[in-house]
């Protein structure tokens, strides 16, 4: 998809829906991987490591766009906890597979009857959302670039 195609809003950028759902909200977009394992507060949302270019921004009920999971696999136990607690993002884009979200969604799905979805783009539909103020995630995987009131004038 072409940037200016993207950035208009005018079409989807497709992919690969490691979790399908629906959700829709601001993106809080980083071009660096997060650890959820002290980096992000499950009682609150805030993202809380502090050398992360998201530091002190909340993910709960936002789009998150991280290009991956940094660390180890106690990511899946805080965003169990975050998906629990309802404090969790709405949904994951990320750049490329991620197996701990895409486990603690399915897990949660199970546990919880409910989790965000996980969707993989690819290297350069993810860089397309570094300008996208919000989007909207659909159970194919299609991540539908939303125009704020300021971006139509």
């Amino acid at each position: 998809m072409s940037d200016r195609r993207a950035a208009s809003g005018s079409g989807p950028l497709t992919g690969r829906a490691l979790v399908p759902g629906a959700a829709e909200g601001a993106v809080l977009y980083s071009s660096e991987p997060l650890s959820f394992w002290g980096g992000y507060d499950a009682e609150t949302g805030e993202i809380i490591d502090r050398r992360h270019p998201l530091a002190g921004r909340t993910g709960a009920g936002r789009i998150l766009a991280i290009p991956a999971t940094r660390g180890s696999s106690t990511t899946t136990a805080v965003l169990l906890e975050a998906i629990r607690r309802g404090t969790a993002p709405a949904a994951f884009l990320t750049r490329g597979p991620d197996t701990f979200l895409a486990l603690a969604a399915i897990v949660a799905a199970q546990l919880y009857g409910r989790a965000p979805p996980v969707i993989a783009l690819s290297p350069e539909d993810y860089e397309t959302l570094r300008r996208i103020p919000r989007a909207r995630v659909d159970a194919t995987g299609a991540v539908r670039l939303l125009q704020t009131a300021d971006q139509r004038r």
